[in-house]
């Protein structure tokens, strides 16, 4: 944790997507699948963010006792290349570091199913981070979910704008399930401990 966020500092952890039935299944939207399931965990349900364009849930993520984290599920009801503003609306909503933001997203430089856990970086042209880094800056957490890259010559959005394959699914509910508990870990117990277990 950045020595200068107080310990007590709430956690925003962003599931990245698009909006609509019809991108539920899409691999663009593995973030909202993920951020659904931690909503589920903690016993919430989502709901509209007052003037924040953004369905949120409020909870805590951890045992009793320090490692007990306030948390704030988002899901940005913008589309993906917006996400940046209702994100930053939250931010200064709850009074969140930046370094206490967690993003969520699909990740096509990575093998389907592989997570990658980092703080910082670019955003590898990823239109939601690019619209979240361009709102508040680059330090905030990425919880990457390896989608693999299109198949022939498949347009990239035309890829992720598609629903995961049939074999692809068999696995998702275990992989999305890795992923949340890739999201408690990062904020229970830090990054460097749960890059070490999560990162592979």
């Amino acid at each position: 944790m950045d020595v200068t966020t107080p310990a007590n500092a709430p956690w925003l952890i962003v599931g990245l997507g698009n909006p609509g039935p019809e991108y539920a299944g899409n691999r663009h939207n593995v973030g909202f699948m993920v951020a659904d399931l931690l909503a589920e965990r903690i016993g919430g349900r989502f709901k509209r963010a007052g003037k924040a364009q953004a369905q949120v849930v409020e909870g805590r993520i951890g045992p009793p006792g320090p490692a007990n984290r306030r948390v704030i599920l988002a899901k940005p009801m913008s589309f993906m290349n917006l996400s940046g503003g209702p994100v930053n609306a939250l931010k200064d909503f709850y009074k969140v570091p930046v370094t206490n933001i967690v993003a969520i997203h699909d990740e096509l430089d990575i093998d389907y199913g592989v997570l990658r856990l980092k703080l910082g970086g670019g955003d590898n042209g990823h239109n939601g981070l690019k619209s979240m880094t361009k709102a508040f800056g680059a330090e905030y957490h990425r919880v990457r979910f390896g989608i693999g890259r299109p198949p022939g010559r498949m347009q990239v959005a035309d890829f992720v704008l598609k629903d995961f394959s049939s074999s692809e699914r068999k696995e998702l509910d275990y992989f999305v399930d890795r992923a949340a508990d890739s999201v408690e870990a990062l904020v229970t117990e830090g990054l460097e401990r749960a890059q070490s277990t999560y990162n592979s």
